[in-house]
């Protein structure tokens, strides 16, 4: 009786350590993982990346709020807040984090220690800001995609809307290292084709006023590059070199909108949604370290037709046939 009475205990002492541990692991596999998107701050381009990003994600099994758990944080310009932000993702065992702006990747980057994944969201130079070996082989817990902006089909088509321009201004934001990228290969680019330029620099929106008024009067037109700082202050840039009939030729299909005059933009709303694509596959169990980041460079014909007509400019057929055809027109 005795010896039935203990194997029964021990019967009903493994029963319950294998009940408890499929219980744990039942709950482990259930777990809904959570996503940390952290954005530099609020400007149509990076939202469109936002917006990009979640969509991304459903379309390859992850719905917020049914099985993946969505922390959106933005800076709002702040570099103090990328660094507390960044660092609750971790404190709260984030699953995978994407950064939107190279100011916000890298803080999630220095935040992961090579551990948590970080993706990248539409970072332009990504292995020259540091974060990445290479595209090819980004190297630990970093990839996701790059936005290169077609460069010299945007001077193209500035010489092509704007035959006359002797002097181009481009302006870009100190501490945007992807904006001062494409500025000065923007320069480079002119400065081969024989083309004189200026560059002007302003270290936050509040000075764009005046740069923007010293460039005006020293330019026959503008190229504004894919800089956050430059893209927040864009309706202030348009509103100086509007009154000097200075056209500005952006980066973006949003700073178009926001009235620049015409462009071939990378599309940010794909981008997100590329980089959305990519983040549901680490989170099924892809490896960052040998996963290449995807690098975008085709952009599409955008234009502005009021502005066009303020500033007494006429599309060419070719253009205004391309933007109905295979692009964006604002009117």
């Amino acid at each position: 009786m005795i010896a039935f009475i203990s194997a029964l205990i021990v019967f009903l002492g493994v029963a319950f350590v294998m009940t408890d541990k499929q219980s744990t692991t039942k709950t482990t596999s259930n777990k809904i993982p959570t996503v940390g998107i952290l954005q530099l701050q609020t400007h149509p381009a990076l939202d469109a990346i936002h917006r990009g990003v979640i969509a991304g994600l459903k379309e390859n099994g992850y719905v917020v709020g049914k099985n993946v758990k969505i922390d959106y944080q933005n800076a709002q310009g702040d570099q103090s807040n990328l660094k507390t932000m960044s660092q609750k993702f971790i404190n709260e065992n984030a699953d995978l984090t994407v950064g939107i702006a190279t100011p916000a990747a890298q803080a999630l980057a220095t935040a992961a220690n090579k551990q948590t994944p970080v993706m990248l969201a539409g970072i332009t130079d990504p292995s020259g800001s540091g974060l990445i070996k290479s595209d090819q082989h980004p190297g630990a817990n970093i990839t996701g995609t790059s936005g290169e902006s077609p460069l010299k089909s945007h001077l193209d088509l500035l010489r092509e809307l704007v035959p006359k321009a002797k002097t181009i201004g481009i302006i870009y934001t100190t501490s945007d290292h992807g904006g001062e990228y494409n500025a000065k290969k923007f320069a480079r680019i002119c400065k081969q084709e024989g083309i004189a330029y200026k560059l002007y620099t302003i270290s936050n929106t509040n000075d764009m006023q005046q740069v923007a008024e010293t460039m005006a009067a020293n330019v026959d037109a503008v190229y504004a590059p894919q800089d956050n700082g430059v893209a927040s202050a864009m309706k202030t840039l348009v509103s100086v070199t509007n009154k000097a009939k200075v056209p500005v030729i952006p980066a973006v299909d949003t700073m178009v909108k926001a009235g620049g005059l015409a462009t071939l933009s990378v599309d940010q709303y794909q981008l997100g949604k590329l980089t959305g694509e990519m983040a549901a596959k680490v989170l099924k169990g892809k490896s960052t370290s040998n996963y290449p980041v995807e690098v975008i460079t085709k952009g599409k014909m955008t234009i502005n037709l009021s502005e066009a007509k303020k500033l007494g400019i006429t599309f060419p057929a070719s253009v205004l046939k391309e933007a109905k055809t295979k692009g964006v027109i604002y009117k």
